[in-house]
């Protein structure tokens, strides 16, 4: 069965078994060469399996593009500490929708590379966090953990190397910020969702007080195929500083929304004109955010030359993130989707920091207020000088977060601002 958003210049590397209902099943998984990178990683040190996740280039596909098995060598070797894994699966940025499509299809996958991981950190136990909405994608991880253990993959002796390596679910409140690595540690410890301060780092001093890597489920479900096929194998897509494929969540005013699996560096506009089937209705290209609701809005014209890699997006003004492209037409009211992010933020907000705790209320009444018609001039420098009080003065990002879209909006489209300020009447419609 063909997954129903393929398109001829995809790279189907993690995506390549979506929508087959075999491959949720280990035997399945299996027979499509599922589980031979597992053995073959059992029969290297834990060192080799870092080294070879290193020169693959391999970055953190959860938003933050760290090298991931650099991230894997700062783990001690010899703690007498137990040692965790964490699995990061609560996608809760808006417009990201790529990790529950690995769980739902291909959980093996994940599995796997989980598995691998703990390995070459020297994990005893490995905890999958998954979003607590999840409720199709929790269940079908669950039968494939329960499968995996079936079938010694899972718990003592793994293949018979003597390794044992523990996997567990546990399953979110719905709560975004716990989807920041350390807000996911206290969650997962019972305690309240709250961001930690660092140092110390997870590697120290992580979950129970224990070393803790914790990588996306996105970057876990490439570590199988890495250490299979080889690092220069992976690195034969991508740009030199950003190796591999990577999974776009496509959403917004585009004919073909979807999940769409890329090497990195693919241009920006091939991906909305031609992958994704141009604009809705005929429609001009307006903005996109390239990484989820929490980076800085491109303009059309800055779309035209940017490339999606970490570097190629920072150089168009932007980030990357976790490759949530949301695409707006000429029609888009722009202030009216910036005060819908903000008051996503405001919400979501655990209340730790002042920074983040008043200024993401303050300026979602703000630009309620501009979007009601009762905003004056001034309203735009308090927004300006408010979000750069919530810039890096905060434990976590989501400060970071509502700062980025509305100081990019206002900069690049200050004129519906002001539009809404001098007439009381809205620019777009919707």
């Amino acid at each position: 069965m063909a997954y129903p958003y393929a398109h001829e210049k995809e790279v189907r590397v993690l995506s390549k078994h979506f929508g087959e209902p075999e491959a949720r099943t280990v035997e399945g998984w299996k027979a499509r060469g599922g589980y031979e990178a597992l053995k073959k990683a059992l029969e290297m040190s834990p060192d080799e399996v870092i080294e070879i996740v290193k020169n693959s280039g391999l970055r953190g596909r959860g938003g933050a593009g760290f090298p991931t098995g650099l991230k894997w060598s700062f783990m001690p070797k010899d703690s007498g500490k137990p040692h965790y894994l964490l699995c990061n699966a609560d996608e809760s940025e808006p417009g990201t929708f790529k990790d529950r499509e690995i769980l739902r299809w291909t959980p093996h996958q994940l599995i796997e590379g989980c598995l691998i991981a703990a390995y070459a950190i020297r994990a005893q136990h490995v905890y999958i966090y998954c979003r607590g909405e999840f409720f199709e994608a929790s269940a079908v991880l669950a039968r494939a953990i329960e499968e995996a253990y079936e079938a010694g993959l899972c718990g003592e002796d793994i293949l018979g190397s003597g390794t044992r390596i523990d996997v567990s679910i546990h399953l979110g409140a719905g709560a975004y910020i716990c989807g920041e690595e350390t807000g996911l540690m206290n969650s997962l410890e019972g305690r309240r969702g709250q961001p930690r301060v660092k140092p110390p780092f997870p590697a120290a001093v992580g979950a129970f007080g224990m070393p803790t890597t914790i990588n996306n489920v996105e970057t876990l479900s490439a570590v199988g195929h890495i250490v299979k096929h080889g690092a220069d194998w992976y690195r034969q897509w991508g740009t030199e500083k950003s190796p591999g494929t990577k999974l776009f969540c496509v959403s917004g005013h585009v004919r073909k929304p979807g999940n769409y699996e890329l090497p990195l560096g693919f241009p920006l506009r091939e991906l909305i004109e031609d992958v994704c089937g141009g604009m809705r209705d005929g429609r001009a290209l307006k903005a996109v955010i390239p990484g989820g609701s929490s980076v800085p809005i491109l303009s059309a014209e800055e779309c035209e030359a940017c490339t999606l890699d970490y570097e190629g997006v920072i150089e168009a003004g932007s980030m990357l993130g976790c490759a949530s492209v949301i695409v707006m037409d000429e029609t888009t009211d722009i202030v009216h989707q910036v005060r819908r992010m903000a008051q996503f933020y405001a919400h979501e907000s655990c209340g730790q920091c002042t920074p983040c705790r008043e200024g993401s209320a303050w300026v979602t009444k703000i630009l309620q207020r501009i979007e009601e018609g009762r905003g004056c001039e001034e309203d735009l420098d308090t927004l300006m000088e408010v979000t750069e009080q919530m810039t890096g003065t905060t434990i976590c990002v989501l400060s970071d977060s509502v700062a980025a879209p509305v100081q990019s909006s206002i900069r690049k489209f200050r004129d519906e601002y002001l539009a809404l300020i001098r007439r009381g009447e809205r620019v777009g419609a919707a």
